[in-house]
């Protein structure tokens, strides 16, 4: 009986993610899932790419958090075209019933790219769609190189790795290329970008990732 309960949640929110996804489509916007432990440094990344590419790319953040509205405010703070805070709870996710709402009230033609930033779990998030073009997983050099094959669903879903704060790197015995052979090993089409928010480093590349992203979603068919 628990079984047949978990496949009927995950089943009607396939059907609602298809929905989000079709609407989404309509508007050629990319959507990105952005998922990672606790702080990885999702909230800095974002912060970040907004200001940079401010005036080049509308952006909009929805903002999922068990409480709070801290992370919505620092990204309404750095200046980004929407934002939205969604409280779970005590939910480990955000799942596609939870920014249908959201994303019906929202004007989608106004954006470039519109990121939806998980709540911090490396487990539950991987397991729900949005109806996302692309899952990305932060990943933290503080964290271990272990912790993608401990924690191999998110690895295994997300098109895009991003391993941050190498900047610390002279500081820790952690290993950069472990962690990449880690994850390769769990996912082999992975893309890997390794970058600092704090120093700059490899920034320019993941936002070079954004743009080919977002001219592929404009050119396909509505």
């Amino acid at each position: 009986m628990k079984v047949t309960v978990v496949q009927g949640i995950m089943d009607a929110n396939k059907r609602v993610a298809r929905a989000n996804q079709a609407l989404f489509a309509r508007h050629r916007l990319l959507v990105l899932n952005l998922m990672s432990s606790p702080g990885a440094g999702k909230t800095a990344l974002l912060e970040r790419t907004i200001r940079d590419l401010r005036g080049e790319l509308r952006i909009g953040v929805i903002e999922g958090d068990i409480q709070t509205s801290l992370d919505a405010e620092r990204i309404e703070r750095a200046g980004a075209a929407y934002a939205h805070q969604i409280n779970t709870q005590g939910a480990c996710h955000i799942d596609g019933n939870m920014i249908a709402p959201v994303i019906e009230e929202m004007d989608l033609g106004a954006l470039d790219l519109l990121v939806v930033e998980n709540v911090g779990n490396l487990v539950c998030p991987a397991e729900f769609d949005l109806g996302e073009d692309r899952k990305v997983v932060l990943f933290s050099v503080t964290e271990g190189e272990d912790k993608p094959k401990k924690y191999p669903l998110m690895f295994q879903e997300s098109d895009l790795m991003l391993v941050h704060k190498i900047d610390l790197l002279p500081h820790l015995d952690t290993d950069l290329a472990l962690i990449h052979r880690h994850a390769l090993e769990v996912h082999p089409d992975l893309t890997i970008l390794d970058l600092s928010c704090k120093s700059g480093q490899g920034l320019e590349a993941f936002y070079t990732w954004l743009r080919a992203e977002i001219a592929r979603k404009r050119a396909a068919p509505a």
